[in-house]
This record gives C-alpha cells, structure tokens and sequence, in this order.
C-alpha cells in the first residue's frame, strides 16, 4: 500500500509533462505561424489593415419644451452576400451548403416576411429580387432598394435564415446616420440642413452657427482582415454632439404657418414671400418665424430666411421711429398739428401722397391721427420742418433709438442694416431723402431688425438681442446658458416712450390698423401698419407692393411682439387689411393658450379647475376633461335645445363643427361667416326644418 509520500512525486512528474506538452505546442503553432505558407496569410492581414473615423452622432436640435426639430436618426442599407468564401476549404462548404439549403426551404417565408416589413414591395417582388441575387452569386446584394428604419432592421432579423449570424445567413446591413426633421418645412431655414452627402457638413441655420457644438468628435478604428471580413477594432471612441435647446414654440409656429400660408393663398393677396415672426417681448426669445416663398407650383415653400436676411424699405412700419426722433428732441409733442390737404404736395421737387389724395386727403391731424392714418405727408413735414437744416440730427436720433443696429444674430448671411447718413462716403445725400426716409424709404432693414426696435418700446424702452437658443444640453443636463444679452438699456425719455405707446395703441383702436385688433373685446393691441413699393434693381416700376403690420400685446402689460409681412404684386395693397388679420389671429392664439396656463396655474391648489362648455357635443366636452384628469360629472354644459324633428335647433353660442352636426342631421344645408362661435343665424330657431333649406351662420371667435 503506497503511502501520500509516494504519491506526490508521481504527481509533479505528471504536471511537468503536461507543461512541457503545452510549451511543445505553443512552440510549434509559433513557428507554423512563422512559416510558409500560414505566414503569407498573416502578412496579407497586416497590409490589409486600415484606419478610419468613427463618426460622432450629431446633437439634436429641440424646441423650448424639448421636441425635436431636428435630430439623427439612423438608416440601414439591407445586403445579402451569396458568395461564401474563407480560408478554410472545409468551412467554406459548410457555409454555402447551410445557406443554399436554407435559402431553399425558407424563401418563400423570407419574402413573405420582407413584403410585411415593407408594404411597398410585394411578395413576388421580393422573390424575384433575392433569386435574382442568388443566381449572380454576388456578395452584398441589395434586398431593399430604399433605406430601412431601426424598428424594420430588428423586424428582418427575426425571419428564417435572417436571423442566423451574418458569417452564417449573409445577411448584413450599413447604418447610415441621416439628419430628420419630424415637423417637416417648419422653421426649416432658421433649424437649417445639412449637405446631401456623406460629409455631415452643415449648410445653414443653426445647423451652420452651432455646427461645433451639434457635431461632436469623432473617434477612431482600424480594421483587420480575418477570414475574408474586415473586422473593426475600436482605438478610441466618439464624442457625441451636445443638443441645442431652441426658443421656438412648435404650437406657435404651427399656427402662424397655417395662418400666413392660408392669408398668402388668398385671390386678393396672391403674395410672393410672406413672413411672421413672434418674439417674447422680456427675453427677446423668437418663439415663432415663419419664411414662406411661392414656388413654381404655387405652394409655399421654406426657401430662404427672409426675417433675418431680406433687406426691405420697411414702409410706414418706420414712421414711429420718425415720430419719436422728433419728440424726444423737443421738436414736437403730441398736440402738434399738420395740414395735410390736399392730399398731395411736393417735397423737393418730388410729389408725396396720401393714400387717400384723391379724396382731398385728410386734412388737417394731429400727431396721434398722422400715425393712426398713415399719413405720409403728415411724417415728412414734421421731420423736413424740423431737420431740413441738419438732417444728420435726424439719422442720428435714429441710431440713438437703435434703429439700425447690429444684432449680430446667429445666421450665415444675415442682412445687416443701412440707414444712410448724410456725411457717409460714396453717397449723394439729396434734400429730398429726408422726407422719403422719415416714411421708410431709403432706409433698409430685416424684418426682425424692425421687430426688435418694437420690442423695445413694447419692453419700456430696453432692446434686447432676438434669442434662438437658451442652452447646451448634454444627456439632457445644461452645460451652458446663453442669457438674454441687452443692446440698449433705454432707447428713448420715458415720457417719449408713453407718447409713442399712447399712438401705436390708437393707430389700432381707432385708425387703420382696426384688423390687427379684435375690438378691444379680450385685449389691447398696439401697432403700426406698413405699405411700400417694392423696389428691384433700383427701380419701382414693378407694381410690387410689401405690406406689413408690427406691434405687440397686451398693451397694458405687453407680453409678445410680432411682425407680419407680406410681399406681392399689384393692387390692392394694405398692410392694414391683408397683414393685420393674420397678426390678429395669432395674438388671439397665443393669449388664449396662455390665458388657460395662467388659469389652471392660479387654481387653489385644494380646488378643482373645470372649465366652462358652451352648447355643443357633450361626449367631445367629456373626452377634452377627462383627458385633464376631471370627473365627467363636474362639468357644466349648456346642451342644444332639444326641439322638435322638423324644428330648427338654436345653435347660437355652439362651435361652427357642433352648429353645422345639429343642422345637417335635420336635412338642412349650412352656409358658415366666419370662425370660431355662432353668434347669429339667419333662420330663426323653432322655424320649420325643411330639408334642403339653407340656413346661413355667423361666427366669431370665442371671448377668453
């Protein structure tokens, strides 16, 4: 019997040759590595291998309440190799007797799947396409001609044969990272693009000014050739782009969009360009801007950032500017009068007109009329009597007032301001520019540039920098603010700025500017109309007209200032009655989406918020309070009067959608003025329905 003593000798000497069994080995695989003809094969690896960026995903771009506008979205190119080839002889056929005997079987299931995933190729064309491939034994055989989301790549990889690792099924897919915009045209020029190639490079917008922060770092790798497939090795990864947090409200430009877009369409404006943009009077942020230019089809499209880069006379959008130059030197105050009959007169040698000359003019205005009125002849005479001697005086007063300064705002190919001064080089100052500049002519300006000198007098005086974007995100943490930045602390006397107010508020209330307003039924409105021949080359023998309205609301606590602009030819031309409106419609907007913020945030908190129905459907009313988490039975409706089969319904105080339901179930064909809540219909209710019967509505907008 052996003892543990005896054992353990017996023990080392069976370690020992195993350890040199496994040096044996290493040494061999060594020097067959080292030698012909495994060497060759490895040499070739070497050569082959080859160094390539990683690229970094690019940030997104967002919306004030973190949207995306704009973000990287990846792609797949779908690929079928039906070559098998690999340096082991043995392996190979066993590769290509799999695929051919999978292919076989699973065909059909594979088209089938495919023609599922995507709705737009068939079965059969599916079918063809892969036999197609097969019978080229082509590697990376496109399947799909289009690109493939991520959702319909992971839905491919769970079909027969498919599924199998790519050096086993063939199949195999190229991510490609394309740059998406999920709301389409919207603010598409100010957002910006990128170039259609492989670069990534930015081409406009906040896509070019923030290219170096939206495009990351990339990283590195090489490749290595191993069994027929390049192999990626990571040296150093990529640094994401960091995400850019916008001022833009979607919702707000959403519906100035739609407001411009169904304005310029109108037989009576038929307009070329149109532009809005709405900007938060305290911060200065742009929470709407609107481009929008008729292509050749008609439709309008986002082609250029007119806001930022058009120059434009701004017309009599300018007049304020003239008028509180002359106040705030003392020249004028608001108990000024002008004769304006009769309508034309000549200012140095040139005829200036009233729009209304043929009528005789207006006769003799104050200074709160010249502005409400628009009288050109009004402006011109108090600014040539007052400055004809010094007109350097007068441009100065202008850019005292910040009329004209540089924003310095973050666009590649911004218009920068002109507003001309008699002692400039290279220019002949006639005595007849004065006039024609104190009602916007001579004078060039971006729409946005206007904008922001009414934002100041809207922000009780201070001018403050057009804002695009708040913040650097990373992971959705801040990085870095970008703050409100402060052009001009005050651009005018405080009393100056009153005066000014008090006329822009009854250039709405009470002179041309009435359609901006809304009847001072839910809020003060002040603004100034514009129009203006439109000059190209030089030359106003085009007939082109730009009409334009800006201004801010509410006037007693101004919250928004925006501009409308409309370019188009011919007549009629009124920046009043074509801009006006759509400045109406989006103030309205906007103050009763805020009214309802504010409502709900003041709320006692121990309280329930239910917001008042008028008639209509209450199912829709029910749905809408649900959705705010409030009880069906809280909420208080006025139904429609229940009424006879052959009586007509009394639907004033119901929504046009629910008035025209309530009518045409009867039979009855309905003619609808207006938007908004039936306030008036023609046939009386309790009338005989009798089918086929026109009854005619009027609506309004709803009061907030």
């Amino acid at each position: 019997m052996q003892t543990g003593k005896d054992k353990a000798p017996r023990r080392y000497v069976v370690i020992f040759v195993i350890m040199c069994l496994a040096g044996f080995y290493i040494l061999a695989k060594a020097l067959y590595t080292m030698l012909p003809p495994e060497s060759d094969y490895w040499k070739v690896v070497g050569r082959s291998s080859k160094k390539a960026l990683i690229p970094a995903n690019r940030g997104n771009i967002l919306s004030c309440d973190r949207q995306v506008l704009s973000g990287t979205v990846p792609k797949y190119a779908l690929y079928m190799d039906f070559a098998v080839h690999d340096p082991d002889p043995a392996i190979e056929k066993k590769t290509r007797e799999f695929r051919d005997s999978a292919f076989r079987v699973d065909l059909d299931s594979i088209a089938q799947g495919l023609a599922r995933i995507f709705p737009d190729r068939d079965e059969k064309w599916f079918r063809e396409r892969l036999l197609r491939g097969k019978a080229r034994g082509k590697y990376s055989w496109r399947i799909y001609p289009k690109l493939a989301s991520y959702v319909q790549y992971r839905a491919c990889k769970e079909l027969p044969l498919l599924r199998e690792s790519m050096y086993k099924s063939g199949f195999h897919a190229d991510e490609m990272l394309l740059r998406l915009k999920p709301y389409g045209g919207l603010a598409s020029r100010t957002i910006g693009e990128l170039y259609n190639d492989t670069s990534s490079r930015a081409k406009c917008g906040l896509e070019l000014s923030f290219d170096s922060i939206l495009r990351g770092k990339p990283g590195s790798k090489h490749y290595v050739r191993l069994r027929n497939r390049n192999v990626p090795v990571v040296d150093a990864p990529a640094d994401n782009g960091h995400d850019l947090l916008t001022t833009i409200d979607i919702n707000i430009q959403d519906f100035a969009d739609r407001t411009l877009r169904r304005k310029l369409k109108e037989e009576l404006v038929n307009g070329e360009v149109g532009v809005v943009v709405v900007m938060e009077v305290q911060t200065g942020d742009v929470k709407a801007i609107v481009n929008l230019t008729r292509g050749e089809d008609g439709e309008y499209y986002e082609m250029k950032n007119n806001a930022v880069s058009d120059l434009w006379e701004p017309g009599s959008t300018f007049k304020p500017a003239s008028i509180m130059v002359a106040l705030e030197d003392g020249k004028i105050d608001l108990n000024k009068t002008v004769d304006c009959a009769p309508g034309i007169v000549s200012m140095h040698g040139r005829k200036m007109k009233d729009h209304n000359w043929h009528r005789g003019g207006y006769g003799t205005l104050k200074v709160e009329d010249i502005l409400g009125y628009s009288s050109n002849i009004g402006v011109s005479k108090i600014i040539d009597e007052a400055y004809s001697s010094n007109p350097a005086a007068f441009v100065e007063g202008l850019k005292r007032e910040g009329v004209g300064i540089p924003l310095n705002l973050p666009f590649v190919g911004k218009g920068e301001p002109r507003v001309p001064h008699p002692g400039d080089k290279g220019r002949y100052w006639s005595k007849s520019d004065l006039p024609w500049m104190s009602i916007g002519y001579v004078t060039m300006l971006p729409p946005i540039s206007t904008l922001t000198f009414y934002n100041a007098i809207a922000n009780g005086g201070k001018m403050v920098k057009p804002r695009f974007v708040t913040a650097e995100l990373k992971d959705g943490m801040v990085l870095r603010e970008f703050p409100t930045e402060v052009l001009k602390e005050r651009i005018c006397k405080p009393s100056t700025l009153r005066d000014i107010q008090y006329c822009l508020e009854h250039v709405v209330s009470g002179g041309l500017g009435r359609k901006a307003g809304n009847g001072g039924r839910l809020f003060k409105v002040s603004g100034k109309t514009g129009t203006a021949q439109f000059s190209e080359n030089g030359s106003y023998a085009g007939h082109k007209y730009m009409v334009s309205f800006c201004g801010y609301f509410p006037s007693d606590a101004p919250r928004y200032s925006c501009i409308v602009c409309i370019r188009k030819q011919g007549l009629p031309a009124s920046g009043g009655g074509q801009c006006g409106p759509v400045f109406s419609e989006i103030s309205q907007f906007i103050m009763s989406r805020d009214s309802m913020r504010y409502a709900v945030a003041a709320a006692d908190t121990n309280s329930v918020f239910v917001p008042s129905a008028t008639k209509g459907s209450r199912a829709r009313a029910e749905a809408v309070v649900e959705g705010m988490g409030i009880g069906k039975s809280q909420i208080s409706m006025a139904e429609a009067e229940a009424s006879e089969a052959d009586k007509v319904p009394d639907v004033c105080g119901m929504g046009v959608k629910d008035a025209v339901y309530a009518l045409q179930k009867l039979g009855l064909r309905v003619r609808v003025n207006g938007c908004g809540e039936v306030v008036r219909q023609d046939i009386a209710a309790g009338s005989v329905a009798a089918k086929g019967r026109t009854v005619t509505l009027t609506a309004q907008p709803a009061k907030i």
